[in-house]
């Protein structure tokens, strides 16, 4: 190995470009026919996440949101920085466990409704201590 010299174009160029920079690269100066059919791939990152530092993702662990869509093992998007409306499904922590619950208000009233029959809502006056709305359940992600 010692003593190998290594060959290589001449001209480095004077800019670094990334394959989006430059969609197609043909020494004729003509693109292939199917390069006008040609697409980026889906980023998942890029269709899920809207705020990256105020995203995170959970396992759900529970069957308290089947009527939502929601079922135990699915995946779910969490967004952080959404604000929590009447409505919204969200992730809520009472007495130190983490909920996933639809949320409704009510002047003063909150409740955290189940989607699922099994489970019952849970009723907190809106100065409630022992609740907190930790984020927003922007996507549930499961299997087929």
């Amino acid at each position: 190995m010692d003593g190998e010299i290594g060959y290589g174009a001449a001209y480095k160029g004077s800019k670094q470009y990334t394959q989006w920079e430059v969609p197609t690269a043909n020494a004729t100066g003509f693109g292939a026919a199917a390069d006008d059919y040609m697409e980026r791939g889906i980023d998942l990152n890029e269709q899920l996440v809207h705020n990256k530092p105020a995203t995170f993702f959970f396992r759900m662990n529970s069957d308290a949101m089947t009527g939502a869509g929601i079922f135990s093992g699915d995946t779910l998007v969490v967004d952080r920085s959404i604000k929590a409306v009447s409505g919204k499904i969200i992730i809520a922590i009472l007495d130190g466990e983490l909920l996933v619950r639809r949320l409704h208000k009510n002047f003063n009233q909150l409740t955290l409704v189940a989607e699922n029959k099994k489970f019952s809502d849970i009723q907190l006056n809106g100065f409630d201590e022992r609740a907190q709305v930790w984020g927003v359940v922007t996507y549930s992600i499961h299997a087929v």
